[in-house]
């Protein structure tokens, strides 16, 4: 099943071309790429789980809260873009931290990002095991723990099967559900605005420009809980990232798909916002904060057209909990092939071209995580989805961090490389940081987990969240001293010659004369 670190170059006639760690090369273009960013977010989801909070928070300032959680991320994505640029390496944070901060940063941070998606799948698979049952009207199914629990399991296990047969497989699926749930959502903001003008129908406000506008929010208080609430709506576009290997344009393409896929993004989030809050005001929203959309989609489409909102949030969830796999699994196989994790990791399939061991690895414990949090109590299972915002701002922080200390030596060289490639990583790894202080303190209080115990004095997800810290701190350890060979690495810095396309250049003109 492995493939051998030597492997037919692209374009040699040998069958379908591999890159270094035997990946399909230019499997994936632009598009795809940029698709597979934004399905990973699980829009239409994130929308209807969210935003009745955030409205809570900020009334109806929602909308500009969607922008001031957006500039955070955009500036992430700009450290992305010059990281992949430097190494369009699919271990991506944990890649890029190594290279810049040193290898035992680089272990957390690729940690961070295996542990977030395995715990995040556990919560996708139930939202699409729930809507499929409430798709077809299963009541008694939809209320059942165990009747979803199953479904979500088939879940898991079919997005694996399709992310370990083929990205291009992948990419094609992902290229279904999130049209259909872009689509949705647009048919949604259409019509509830055309019947807020056409119909004002009760309990309707027209759009004002005050919505988008985050200085007419009340205090500086409601402002920060609705960035915390927000923010993390735009987690997953780096998946775009991942199969940067897999990529078209492999330095280029990746970078600029995560870029477009926030702005994506942004776009439905206050297009989608503005109409919800405009059709059924902000009491409403809040009223029905577990669930907005399904809440507003009788009104708006009439039954039983109010289906296709249900369509949303389940091709939300499904697509989303196949874009989770992806990055988990080539995360792990860069770390193997770096000697960070056991060498097994780091196998390719011979026929696949894709990371299978690791793919299964990563939906297998995906399941097993999923199904013993059902079995001991669904209110840990939530509070443990509740960490997930630790994990983020962690590894999203510390690559904005390592991109203007890879670069360093270049930031001053120019006001372009300056802005985007030091004052902006920074910025937003700064905000990132702020906001993971600002989530210990509040999930210290166990009155703000869902089961409202108390851990050790503590609210149980920041418990959960430093026990996963401590887990990985100890294997870290472990490997160390099995391997050490990975923590022998040594910090590097950019090679100027990224920035100025001579890189790029020079191997292009040894590739023709080859």
């Amino acid at each position: 099943m492995s493939v051998p670190d030597s492997v037919p170059p692209a374009g040699s006639g040998d069958g379908p071309s591999r890159g270094a760690k035997g990946l399909r090369s230019n499997a994936i273009g632009f598009v795809s790429s940029t698709v597979i960013g934004v399905a990973s977010t699980a829009p239409g989801y994130s929308l209807a789980a969210t935003l009745g909070f955030v409205a809570a928070a900020v009334g109806f300032q929602s909308p500009a809260i969607m922008i001031v959680a957006f500039i955070p991320m955009l500036f992430i994505a700009t450290s992305y873009f010059y990281m992949n640029r430097a190494d369009p390496d699919c271990g991506t944070t944990f890649t890029w931290v190594t290279k810049a901060m040193g290898p035992r940063a680089g272990w957390m941070g690729g940690w961070a990002i295996i542990v977030a998606d395995v715990i995040v799948m556990a919560n996708l698979a139930q939202i699409a095991g729930l809507y499929s049952y409430e798709l077809v009207g299963w009541t008694a199914a939809a209320e059942s723990t165990w009747a979803v629990t199953f479904l979500g399991v088939l879940w898991i296990l079919l997005m694996t099967w399709i992310v370990g047969r083929s990205v291009e497989l992948s990419a094609k699926t992902q290229n279904w559900l999130l049209g259909a749930e872009l689509a949705t959502l647009g048919a949604f903001a259409v019509v509830a605005l055309y019947k807020v003008y056409a119909d004002s129908p009760p309990g309707s406000v027209e759009p004002s420009l005050s919505w988008i506008n985050p200085f007419a929010i009340d205090s500086f208080s409601a402002l920060v809980s609705g960035v915390l609430l927000a923010v993390f709506i735009y987690w997953g576009w780096d998946s775009t990232v991942t199969v940067n290997e897999e990529t078209k344009d492999s330095s280029r393409t990746p970078g600029l798909g995560a870029l477009t896929a926030t702005v994506i993004l942004v776009l439905t989030y206050v297009i989608v916002s503005v109409a919800a809050q405009a059709y059924g005001g902000v009491d409403q929203l809040v009223e029905n904060s577990d669930d907005v959309l399904s809440s507003l989609g009788t009104a708006v489409f009439g039954s039983p057209w109010d289906k296709i909102l249900i369509i949303a949030v389940l091709t939300s969830a499904a697509a989303s909990t196949q874009t989770t796999i992806l990055p988990t699994a080539r995360t792990s196989l860069s770390m193997a092939r770096a000697k960070a994790l056991p060498e097994k990791f780091g196998e390719v399939h011979e026929r696949f071209f894709t990371p299978f061991f690791s793919t299964w690895v990563m939906g297998i414990s995906s399941i097993v995580w999923y199904v013993g949090l059902t079995l001991l109590s669904e209110n840990i299972l939530y509070d443990s989805i509740a960490a997930l915002g630790l994990m983020i701002a962690f590894y999203y922080g510390i690559t904005g961090f390592a991109c203007a200390i890879y670069y360093r030596r270049e930031l001053l060289k120019s006001a372009k490389n300056f802005f985007f490639i030091g004052v902006c990583p920074v910025l937003g790894a700064l905000m990132l940081t702020g906001i993971l202080v600002k989530s210990v303190i509040d999930l210290s209080d166990p009155a703000n987990s869902e089961s409202g115990d108390s851990w050790l004095g503590l609210g149980p997800p920041l418990v959960i969240a430093i026990l996963f810290a401590v887990i990985g701190l100890g294997l870290m350890l472990y490997w160390n001293k099995v391997s050490p060979v990975f923590f022998k690495r040594k910090p590097e810095v950019a090679d100027p010659a990224v920035l100025t396309g001579e890189k790029q250049a020079v191997a292009s003109f040894a590739a023709e004369e080859d």
